[in-house]
């Protein structure tokens, strides 16, 4: 199984609310020594699809961000542009700007250049509980309000405030908001797993490939 989306139509409008994604998706992609076919793949999605990431035509949802940052040993919020001029080890309340993704909001909860990224996590009723992701690595989340319903494999589980789990993420799994309020998670999610593992761990990395 892989992560899949629904196609969006041929008429789509390019997404306005996240305009410095599409360029850093094909700069790290490049950075990263990936075809468009191979990333694509990896992440789950159709080289189609990608391409309209990467020109601003479609706008990824978070469980793609999250995807491709795997793919590409890196983390969110480098995919959308953000930058931290230190990694200290104290991420302040004030510092954590919310971002939106495909319904979804989420606030960086760690520091960045590291082999773990953590999120706090609003999930939406009704927003993307389609979305089936398969991926190396391991996630961890605990549910701060609101009821998540995961899917784990064949299995179905609702989760209560105060309720996390912690699962091997190439288990097929779906994360979705259970009440009309939506859900707010902590969420944890390991980048080492990647072929490019080495460009997440460190301040700096290696120049764009060709």
């Amino acid at each position: 199984m892989s992560l899949t989306e629904p196609e969006p139509s041929a008429g789509a409008e390019p997404a306005a609310d996240l305009p410095a994604v599409a360029p850093q998706l094909r700069t790290l992609r490049r950075r990263a020594s990936l075809t468009l076919e191979a990333a694509a793949r990896a992440a789950g999605l159709s080289p189609a699809h990608l391409s309209r990431l990467e020109t601003g035509r479609r706008q990824p949802s978070l469980p793609m961000l999250l995807a491709l940052a795997r793919v590409y040993g890196t983390t969110v919020s480098e995919l959308l542009g953000e930058t931290v001029a230190e990694r200290d080890a104290v991420v302040r309340a004030d510092d954590m700007e919310p971002t939106r993704a495909g319904g979804w909001t989420y606030w960086q909860a760690g520091a960045a250049g590291r082999g773990m990224q953590a999120l706090r996590v609003h999930v939406p009723y009704g927003s993307q509980g389609d979305i089936v992701r398969v991926h190396p690595g391991e996630e961890w989340l605990y549910v701060l309000k609101g009821r998540l319903r995961l899917r784990l494999g064949d299995a179905t589980h609702l989760l209560a405030p105060g309720d996390s789990a912690h699962f091997d993420s190439l288990t097929p799994h779906r994360l979705a908001a259970a009440d009309h309020d939506g859900a707010d998670l902590l969420f944890v999610h390991t980048l080492l797993q990647s072929p490019t593992a080495t460009l997440c761990l460190g301040p700096t990395t290696t120049g764009e490939a060709p």
